[in-house]
């Protein structure tokens, strides 16, 4: 189902020949290669464009691996962003019981139902298709309890912590992003790369890296290797009210990130001697750096201000 009619090419989709399983002569589900791929774009008429961030994975194996890893159990209801051309809608669709995928795209949109159908005959009853920019979203149907994507590398972090945010269904997920996108986002404090998506992607969930996808099994091939970043929502989460505060303070401290706290927030505090007693109160030191704190430190620091 799509969310807004669009008129669906009559087109029959291409089809590869059916792959099986190592030494064991088993068929494995039909999912897209590179010829598949090519031909689906033709179809919907379209070439990538780095506009979109558009990279579409045309290595079925690579699908396969993807979809493993975000552990999904048969029951699932999941959540996709940027579907393209299905090769991971078909992978989903084979682990999880339902899907929505959510596409900008008319022309993607508008094929995915009918590439679902062609390799996966019945199965688009389990299937909507949400017509939008993720980043519009405010509410998902169904209460999705996963989230697996190949997100846009240009919108990436914006878009998986808007998610988060409007659809607190979510348990869990693995997504697909730039692999210093994904090393900022599981960064701890201390390191180098930690800083604001660490921060509040760490508010949200525990995060961890499940691996490197290489750049050759991407149609176009991008200029660097891509990162999967695994997630776990909280099973004790800070009030959700409290999260515009504690994202304040994360902005503050690490828009001057080579500067003290007491300098770095003393904007958002009123003044340094401000930004310094909020510090104290929260049991942080005020010549602390923000790299060096922790996301329960900015919950701390936050409330601190509150209680003034």
């Amino acid at each position: 189902m799509v969310t807004e009619p669009h008129s669906t090419s009559s087109q029959t989709p291409p089809s590869d020949s059916e792959p099986t399983a190592p030494d064991s002569g088993r068929a494995l589900p039909e999912l897209l290669g590179a010829a598949d791929i090519r031909k689906l774009a033709e179809l919907a008429g379209v070439r990538p464009t780095k506009q979109r961030g558009q990279n579409f994975v045309i290595d079925p194996n690579t699908i396969r691996r993807i979809v493993a890893a975000a552990g999904l159990s048969e029951d699932e209801h999941v959540l996709e962003v940027g579907p393209g051309l299905g090769s991971l809608s078909l992978g989903i669709l084979d682990a999880a019981d339902r899907l929505t995928a959510v596409e900008i795209e008319d022309s993607f949109a508008a094929q995915l139902p009918s590439t679902v159908e062609h390799y996966r005959p019945g199965a688009t009853s389990r299937l909507d298709v949400v017509h939008s920019d993720a980043l519009k979203v405010q509410a998902v149907e169904g209460e999705p309890t996963a989230l697996v994507a190949n997100l846009p590398y240009n919108v990436a972090v914006p878009v998986l912590l808007h998610l988060l945010e409007v659809v607190p269904s979510l348990r869990h997920g693995l997504v697909m992003v730039q692999d210093e996108v994904a090393d900022r986002l599981v960064a701890g404090p201390g390191s180098r790369t930690y800083g604001v998506p660490s921060v509040k992607l760490a508010w949200w969930s525990r995060a961890s890296k499940a691996g490197i996808i290489g750049k050759n099994v991407f149609w176009p091939a991008p200029q660097i290797h891509s990162g999967l970043v695994r997630f776990e929502k909280r099973e004790d989460p800070w009030p959700l009210e409290e999260r515009r505060n504690v994202f304040a303070v994360v902005d503050a401290a690490f828009a001057q990130r080579r500067k003290t706290l007491r300098a770095a927030l003393s904007g958002w505090a009123g003044g340094g001697p401000a930004a310094e007693e909020i510090l104290v109160r929260a049991g942080v030191d005020p010549k602390a750096r923000g790299e060096a704190l922790t996301v329960d430190d900015f919950v701390a620091i936050a409330a601190a201000r509150a209680a003034l």
